[in-house]
């Protein structure tokens, strides 16, 4: 089993490195002519050795003097070789460099680029610890053998070229050479064979430390107001410590087989010297061949090394190639179509759900999905506003998603303006239709990047107008820096009604033809939310006109009431349709929900004396008030 495993290793290594070369063959063939040029100096050098010392010292000894001439033409020769071989070993690292850097970014374009192409069902079933080391640690890991790759492609040609000039000088040192340079080569393969399973333990525990680390990060406030920071941190130390002893059984191996692969050429030397004496003494080799055959051996054992060191790595390298062909291989991308929609601007866009099904993939292959949606049908008509109301799990959220392209029904279509939104192009649907989640993600940046997103088209003038539509330039224009002042890491300056009216102007900002607001404004005071959809119901550049269609998943029974129609959802089905008060004469549950909700709602107005858009607590940890 072992030995099956070795040699899978070995093919699927080897194969990773064929890829490589496919994918650089001009650097890596610059890197191999460097290596080739140091190779063949050494050799070249070893006879050069051999005749200084056996045509030069040796016949200068025994006259008694040197000749200058002589000299001078043996001290050229060894500094042109000298050059030369300077000349390999940076053409050899500098292509070997260039090419292994060159990979690393371009898969971390192409890892990061199939995580924007794949449907969130895919990212829901992988952390984001997971992620984070695909697009980083595997993807180095991947391409790490590529650093030593052409050194040893170079001494494999020197190690030809070796024995070809062991045998030009004679067969008993050539044997020697037979039996040393295999022995090396099988002590590379059992390193191999014993490093695989080490060095795939270490590559999966270093995305098991670095997605518990984001967790607990991510998951501060949880974990502080919960009093589990000596559990996390123990949690941490735990697979932290599991990751340093598996990179210690790394080293440790490495460590005994390092000065097994440095022995190996000094015992060559020396057998070369027993066996050489003997058979200069029989008169077979010259001073001149046996210094050289011994000298080359002795330069031998550090290029040797390259040929174990990418041995060594290919374990490593097919555990994070394993890992990245996982994301790159990865199924369930959303192919777009051809067809264009109206510009952004040209009036609101009508939104219809005909029949639509919806099941989330299993966590397991052989498991059955689970229904969220069935027989969804229903219209946002073009300039109206349409409230989807349910308890929670209704599937009000998977709607939204499919309204925006998220995700695709099983069957049934979600169509804008009439056509099916999986024939539109990627540009075209993003230009119709945005979205307002819930929970509001604000970059790193200023309000005005935030907003702009380095859309085209988008300058201040729009950026205020839009920050206006979302009752959000007031508290914007009171920062201290204005559109530049910066808003920390997911939004920590700001209050959650503020992150949602940022988000929410981020959208407008587009001029979308249909929005969609899941739960957008719920850290919004009511009044400063019936603001907002009002201004959304009519343009102030033209009064009377809507900005965009609107569907709102909504609670507050203040929202409800703007909207021109209720859907009204249960267990994944249009239960009810109608106006808000058509409903509360007819639909005992929607009475009995937004009855519930608007309870809670007087309940926390009650408990609550905090004034409208307070900042968050000094601590930081995201604990906030927004009325």
């Amino acid at each position: 089993m072992a030995s099956r495993t070795s040699r899978d290793v070995l093919s699927r290594g080897l194969g990773v490195l064929r890829q490589a070369i496919r994918e650089q063959p001009r650097i890596f063939a610059v890197a191999v002519v460097g290596s080739v040029v140091f190779g063949g100096m050494i050799i070249v050098s070893a006879r050069v050795v051999g005749t200084v010392i056996g045509e030069v010292a040796l016949p200068a000894i025994e006259r008694g003097e040197v000749g200058t001439g002589t000299l001078a033409l043996a001290a050229a020769a060894l500094f042109g070789i000298s050059v030369l071989r300077v000349a390999g070993i940076v053409g050899r690292r500098l292509g070997a460099g260039y090419m292994q850097y060159r990979l690393q970014a371009s898969y971390r374009r192409r890892v990061t680029r199939r995580y924007l192409e794949l449907p969130l069902s895919w990212h829901h079933r992988n952390s984001t610890g997971t992620l984070l080391s695909n697009a980083n640690s595997d993807v180095e890991a991947a391409w790490y053998p590529i650093a030593p790759l052409p050194f040893a492609v170079g001494t494999l040609v020197m190690l030809v070229g070796a024995i070809v000039s062991l045998f030009a000088t004679d067969w008993a040192l050539a044997l020697v050479g037979l039996a040393v340079f295999p022995a090396l080569f099988a002590l590379n393969v059992v390193y191999s064979r014993r490093m695989a399973p080490r060095q795939a333990r270490a590559q999966r525990l270093r995305a098991e430390v670095s997605g518990i680390a984001h967790e607990s990060f991510d998951g501060a406030l949880v974990v502080k107001t919960m009093g589990r920071e000596a559990q996390e941190t123990a949690r941490f130390a735990g697979r932290a410590g599991e990751l340093r002893d598996s990179l210690i059984a790394v080293g440790r191996l490495r460590g005994v087989f390092d000065p097994l692969l440095e022995t190996l050429p000094s015992l060559g030397t020396l057998a070369v010297l027993v066996v050489g004496a003997f058979r200069l003494r029989q008169g077979a080799v010259s001073v001149t061949e046996l210094v050289s055959v011994a000298f080359l051996f002795t330069v031998l054992a550090f290029p040797v090394r390259a040929i174990g060191w990418v041995l060594a790595e290919l374990p490593r390298s097919v555990a994070g190639w394993d890992r990245v062909r996982r994301v790159l291989d990865a199924t369930g991308e959303m192919p777009y179509g051809r067809r264009v929609l109206d510009p952004a601007g040209s009036g609101p866009a009508t939104l219809t759900f005909n029949d639509v099904h919806f099941s989330y993939p299993p966590a397991e292959a052989h498991q059955p999905g689970a229904q969220v949606l069935g027989e969804v049908g229903f219209t946002v008509p073009a300039g109206r506003t349409v409230a989807l109301v349910g308890p929670t799990g209704a599937g009000k959220s998977t709607i939204a998603s499919l309204a925006v392209r998220l995700v695709d029904p099983d069957t049934g279509v979600v169509c804008l303006d009439g056509v099916d939104v999986r024939e539109l192009t990627a540009a075209s649907l993003a230009g119709t239709v945005a979205l307002v989640a819930q929970v509001p993600f604000v970059f790193d940046d200023t309000v005005r990047a935030n907003i702009a997103l380095d859309r085209p088209g988008i300058d201040d003038e729009a950026v205020w107008a839009a920050l206006r539509l979302a009752e959000a330039d007031g508290f914007v224009a009171a920062l201290p820096d204005g559109l530049d002042t910066m808003v920390g890491e997911r939004g920590t300056s700001l209050s959650g009604g503020q992150r949602q009216r940022l988000t929410l102007a981020r959208a407008l900002a587009g001029r979308p033809r249909l929005l969609v607001l899941d739960d957008a404004t719920s850290a919004v005071d009511p009044r400063v939310e019936a603001a907002i959809l009002a201004g959304l119901r009519s343009s102030t550049a033209e009064p009377g006109v809507p900005v965009a269609s609107i569907l709102v998943v909504a609670y507050r029974r203040a929202t409800i009431a703007l909207a021109d129609e209720v859907i009204y959802v249960e267990q994944g089905r249009v239960v009810a349709r109608g106006t808000h008060s058509e409903l509360l004469a007819t639909v005992p549950g929607y009475v009995d929900l937004v009855t519930a909700y608007e309870q809670a709602e007087v309940e926390r107005a009650q408990e609550s004396s905090y004034g409208d858009d307070v900042a968050p607590l000094p601590s930081g940890l995201g604990i906030e008030v927004d009325r």
